[in-house]
């Protein structure tokens, strides 16, 4: 897992590093890291025009490093002031911008860019906020951002995320030791999700999935499929007011794929039924397609609240909470944990605002409030975890520390209905397979976006994405150029 480091994080990490070593050190070597990475740009760099616009802190150092040490390998250089009222740039190859790092505040114009010239941001796009990736004023567009010692959150969210184009992270003797943030790696679910046991049996790694109802029956064949391709070894399924057809010869119900087991539950008072079904599997989920209902909303509150496995709190089942408060008062009395999955309206609705720019922030503030894992799905997921909160019986405090994994292996593919079903049956299916499920919501949602990558480039369905998982998680890897 990668290091994503907030502006306090990363001045932290400054001032130990000072205590070992010169300011001037720390910019030769952020310099000459600056100096390389624009030197394979514009590679040969004998004759190449640059101009670095350099500000007057330690971002504005690192590009006058890095101009000086392009000079004595031939390159025309040409260092500009950034507090100069320059409107355009022009006749260049490459540009460095080395105006503002992370600790500015404030608004910043880019000059405009004449002739399409490749441009290297220092540390972070100038203009562009470190910790939530919101930009101020027009900051200049990176092909390529080389950045220090971690990964900052702006650049893997919001407008940031644009701006930053490709990331290096190079390694200037600065150690972030305290980061609460990491970004999941590929192989980080290749060497940490558990194989299955040679002795293993299918009640071993078993899921059970609430889902559905008789007007909505795709939901639950998504969930169970997603988590039966994700290694779950045996599905129970049970969408309230459904049933088998006294047909023998008839196929399952729609709600239920074939190789799930598919148990009945009456169409109203249900949970009882389904506390005694699920007392063999190892995770549950349950809220797809549900239903909104006053009786359903009492039968998931019941069956969450009872469940003696760990839950992932999907959909339906997330509205049938009204509020932070009520999902609290569950999440801390049960005696396993509890994960939610919300996107950015379920998330308002619970909280009663939007997650706005600060995702981490958002998604930690739930966490505390609920002691649960909270998996805040987007562009960039962004998975929270209280090790502390269960059992604690109420709120925790601002100060109570959060474990935070991001995810950023999604993309455009998975904006389509029925993609999160998948995943929530994924997370079910990790948890079963050993994983803590705070580690499992976070490969589940990993491995979801990557498998998304090896699918087609249009018409990607969700009905695609559990055979695609299960490529991935067998080796597959997407084609260059796709």
């Amino acid at each position: 897992m990668i290091p994503v480091a907030t502006s306090s994080e990363v001045r932290a990490a400054d001032e130990m590093a000072l205590g070992q070593v010169s300011h001037e050190t720390l910019v030769a070597r952020a310099g000459t890291h600056v100096a390389r990475a624009a030197s394979q740009m514009i590679a040969p760099v004998y004759g190449r025009r640059v101009v670095v616009v350099a500000g007057k802190g330690s971002n504005g150092a690192d590009g006058r490093v890095a101009a000086a040490l392009l000079a004595k390998r031939g390159a025309l250089v040409r260092v500009v002031d950034a507090a100069d009222d320059l409107h355009e740039i022009s006749g260049c190859d490459l540009v460095i911008d080395a105006a503002y790092g992370t600790g500015f505040h404030g608004s910043y114009n880019a000059p405009s860019l004449v002739g399409d010239p490749l441009v290297v941001a220092v540390d972070i796009p100038s203009g562009v906020s470190a910790d939530t990736g919101e930009v101020s004023g027009r900051p200049m567009m990176a092909n390529k951002t080389v950045t220090f010692a971690a990964l900052k959150p702006g650049l893997l969210m919001g407008e940031g995320k644009t701006f930053a184009g490709s990331i290096d992270v190079a390694d200037i003797g600065v150690v972030v030791d305290d980061a609460r943030a990491e970004l999941v790696e590929d192989s980080d679910v290749e060497y940490g999700l558990p194989r299955r046991d040679e002795s293993g049996h299918k009640w071993k790694t078993a899921v059970a999935v609430i889902a559905g109802s008789p007007l909505m029956r795709g939901a639950p064949v998504l969930c169970a499929t997603g988590a039966l391709r994700a290694g779950a070894g045996m599905v129970l399924t049970g969408t309230p007011g459904e049933s088998y057809s006294t047909n023998a010869s008839a196929p399952p119900p729609c709600s239920s794929p074939r190789e799930a087991v598919h148990v009945e539950l009456s169409g109203v008072e249900w949970a009882a039924q389904a506390l005694e079904q699920i007392d063999r599997c190892k995770a549950l989920v349950i809220g797809p397609g549900i239903g909104r209902s006053p009786e359903s909303r009492s039968q998931i509150l019941e069956v969450i609240e009872r469940a003696p496995v760990p839950v992932v709190v999907d959909a339906d089942a997330l509205a049938a909470f009204d509020g932070v408060d009520a999902l609290r008062r569950v999440a801390t009395s049960r005696s396993h944990e509890t994960v939610l999955t919300p996107h950015d309206g379920e998330y308002a609705a619970l909280a009663k605002r939007a997650p706005g720019a600060d995702r981490i922030a958002a998604a930690s503030t739930i966490a505390r409030a609920c002691a649960a894992t909270v998996l805040l799905k987007g562009s960039l997921t962004t998975i929270a975890y209280v090790p502390s909160g269960r059992g604690s019986g109420g709120a925790l405090d601002e100060g109570t520390p959060v474990r935070v994994l991001l995810v950023n292996s999604g993309s455009s593919k998975l904006a389509t209905a029925g993609t999160g079903d998948v995943l929530s049956g994924m997370i079910a299916a990790f948890i079963a397979r050993g994983l803590e499920p705070f580690i499992a919501a976070a490969f589940a949602a990993h491995v979801h976006g990557r498998a998304a990558s090896i699918g087609p480039g249009e018409g990607l369905v969700a009905g695609d994405l559990p055979g695609l998982v299960s490529r991935w998680l067998s080796g597959e890897r997407p084609r260059r150029g796709r």
